[in-house]
């Protein structure tokens, strides 16, 4: 049987290719975004608790009713926005799968989209099964932030979204109310709709403040609001995630979720909804991985890599200009086989594959991953 391919350039994404590679040579991977210590043994328990008690079968396909509650309490207390968790919230397996099902609701054969690169990798792939076109804007480098002259020029009547992530993967740069003031102009009185890809809300170090969409109402009635539990408790694995959107939004968004997942993993949905009620949990979340962040850039002082300051997510960006003239591809498969250390090369995040020499290594990791990780890299020299 023959198939044509529907994404005929891409085959498997960097972050699997890399972690495979990390495997064969027994490297530390510092390269996939996940944490390697222990996540909270309360929510685990939890967990279990809600399986023993019998909430193994579907739940609303909107999701697990007593979460969709305490998240609109959640969002009431951190943005001031009154949602209702009826009609605004919906469950999903994943943050991606909710990027991809937002797409695939508005989206209509060469509408543009607009996307910010370097870029998380699924944004172009689910763009490009909608049979729409990828517009890109490059951020400015080394900030990386807007280029809002930019914006406002690639903007036309095909223009059917603007893609944002903040923070930003892979390079961490963080949304200003000056950028959201800036979004709201552009998109004002424009069917545009707005993709927030928020899943590193809670990650944001020295104090800045989430912008999101979400305190903005202006912005939020064209929006679809993406989040993740995985990345706020450190489940990467459990892909659970939820997209807010008003209601005549989420209603569109449902009519193609219910056909596709249908509902979200239930006792996993039940123990969250009750540990979400522990708000330290998430609002202490940031000044815990800064100081990984900072342990490790404390450590990779003693090497010849160049720090690009991150101040969101789980990553840090790395420049090796001054050690190798490498493609950064060929460098990172040589970290791995030569030095025993897996990172991503930022190209993966250019559709072009723009090549500036980064690499990004994340630091979630325990103190004796980053400690190891760095003494490796210690080694490498010009």
């Amino acid at each position: 049987m023959n198939i044509t391919p529907k994404l005929p350039a891409i085959g498997d994404t960097i972050f699997t290719s890399m972690s495979a590679l990390a495997n064969q040579y027994n490297a530390i991977n510092l390269g996939q975004g996940f944490p390697d210590f222990p996540m909270s043994e309360e929510l685990t328990e939890l967990v279990n608790k809600a399986m023993k008690d019998g909430f193994n079968q579907y739940t609303h396909s909107n999701g697990y009713p007593v979460l969709r509650n305490n998240i609109a309490e959640k969002v009431n207390s951190l943005y001031q926005n009154n949602i209702n968790p009826d009609t605004e919230i919906t469950l999903t397996p994943g943050a991606t799968y909710a990027i991809y099902t937002a797409l695939t609701t508005i989206l209509q054969v060469n509408d543009e989209v607009i996307v910010f690169e370097p870029a998380y990798d699924c944004y172009h792939p689910a763009i490009a099964l909608n049979s729409a076109k990828s517009v890109i804007i490059e951020l400015q480098a080394p900030t990386f932030s807007i280029p809002w002259d930019e914006v406002k020029e690639k903007i036309n009547d095909k223009t059917k979204a603007i893609i944002i992530n903040t923070p930003h993967n892979p390079t961490g740069y963080v949304w200003t109310s000056t950028d959201m003031l800036m979004l709201q102009e552009c998109t004002r009185d424009k069917n545009i709709f707005i993709i927030s890809d928020e899943v590193y809300e809670h990650l944001i170090f020295e104090d800045k403040k989430h912008e999101s969409v979400l305190k903005y109402p202006e912005l939020y009635e064209k929006s679809f609001v993406c989040f993740s539990f995985g990345k706020t408790y450190h489940c990467t694995g459990w892909k659970l995630g939820y997209v807010i959107a008003p209601p005549s939004i989420s209603k569109e968004f449902r009519s193609i979720h219910q056909y596709n997942a249908f509902c979200s993993d239930t006792p996993k949905q039940v123990g969250i909804a009750e540990y979400i009620k522990n708000q330290q949990a998430y609002l202490q979340l940031g000044k815990s991985i800064q100081a990984k962040r900072d342990y490790f850039a404390n450590l990779m002082s003693n090497t010849l890599f160049v720090r690009i300051p991150s101040y969101g997510s789980y990553f840090e960006c790395y420049s090796f200009k001054n050690i190798s003239k490498e493609s950064d591809k060929d460098f990172a498969i040589r970290l791995v086989k030569e030095y025993g250390v897996a990172g991503i090369p930022v190209s993966a995040f250019y559709k072009s594959g723009k090549d500036e020499s980064l690499i990004r290594f994340c630091f979630a990791k325990k103190e004796e991953t980053l400690e190891a990780a760095a003494g490796q890299l210690a080694n490498v020299s010009m």
